[in-house]
């Protein structure tokens, strides 16, 4: 029987030294919520196993991985990362990049697949971007794409902070469309070029947002006829998030998870979803938005 497959590792709750911007306790605190509220149980838990190096590679530069597990990136690129570099830290990348690969070939066989984690979009190429070093749906799809599981993927990006580092990336390649949606005027303040961008304005509610996602995506995903999609599910929409700037509420969240999640059910697409950034002034409604993912997929995929 096919259930939802969550990847989750001890080290992706690791104090990286961050405090407060950066709630790192959501980390332990999601799959604990899952579990006590009958969501899911323990069974749908895997520990990801150490990433291959040439995985890495189909993504990032060789130089670039070197001097980041070796510590000698400039300064100029530990301070974009936004908090201090460590073994640990470099650890957590490498199992959140492995656990999205897993997730992807869950996801084939049974329809779709979480990562606790990931989401890291801001990472480049060539360089880290703010809290990413190694991008996990990046590293993923190329994976995909090279062992021949895929041959057209859509990553839907609906963070608040535009894809920039995911965008960089797959800016020549066809098999692989990005659509970013994004604050106008939040980070990165120097955007790249989604193959499809969409800004929305200081303090944009409910509404005109899935609107805009309703009337956007379907048509998208119809031209493109993706085979795979990726989902940066991040709920630092929300009103309340200290790095937002949008004012959606907890159901319009859940709402904008249901319509992506639904195509991909409604459409036979194996969707695989990180969780991307949540930054809110309340760690309780980080988990309760995080958790509503959750909840979304198993309702669409597995209660029927």
């Amino acid at each position: 029987m096919s259930f939802l497959k969550i990847a989750y590792n001890k080290i992706y709750k690791h104090d990286l030294g961050i405090g407060h911007r950066f709630p790192m306790e959501k980390y332990d605190l999601i799959p604990k919520k899952l579990i006590s509220s009958n969501v899911v149980s323990n069974q749908n838990f895997f520990d990801p196993v150490d990433i291959e190096e040439h995985n890495i590679f189909l993504t990032h530069d060789k130089d670039y991985y070197k001097n980041l597990t070796g510590f000698n990136l400039t300064k100029n690129q530990i301070r974009s990362i936004g908090f201090p570099l460590s073994k640990n830290l470099i650890e957590r990348e490498k199992k959140i990049a492995q656990g999205t690969i897993e997730c992807s070939l869950y996801s084939i066989k049974n329809g779709i697949s979480m990562n606790i984690a990931g989401g890291t979009h801001h990472a480049f190429r060539e360089k880290p971007g703010a809290f990413c070093m190694l991008n996990d749906q990046a590293i993923a799809a190329n994976f995909l794409l090279e062992n021949n599981y895929s041959k057209q993927i859509l990553i839907i990006d609906l963070d608040v902070h535009q894809g920039d580092g995911t965008a960089s990336i797959f800016k020549n390649d066809r098999r692989v469309f990005t659509l970013s949606f994004h604050g106008k005027n939040n980070y990165p303040f120097r955007k790249q070029i989604s193959d499809l961008d969409y800004e929305f304005d200081d303090r944009t509610e409910d509404d005109f947002y899935l609107n805009t996602l309703n009337k956007i995506l379907p048509d998208l995903v119809n031209k493109i006829e993706p085979d795979f999609i990726f989902y940066l599910a991040g709920v630092d929409v929300l009103k309340n998030d200290k790095l937002g700037r949008l004012s959606m509420s907890l159901h319009g969240c859940r709402e904008r998870d249901k319509i992506v999640i639904d195509i991909c059910k409604k459409m036979k697409i194996p969707i695989q979803i990180s969780m991307g950034g949540g930054y809110s002034s309340s760690v309780d409604e980080i988990v309760e938005a995080h958790c509503n993912t959750f909840v979304t997929a198993q309702e669409i995929f597995f209660n029927e």
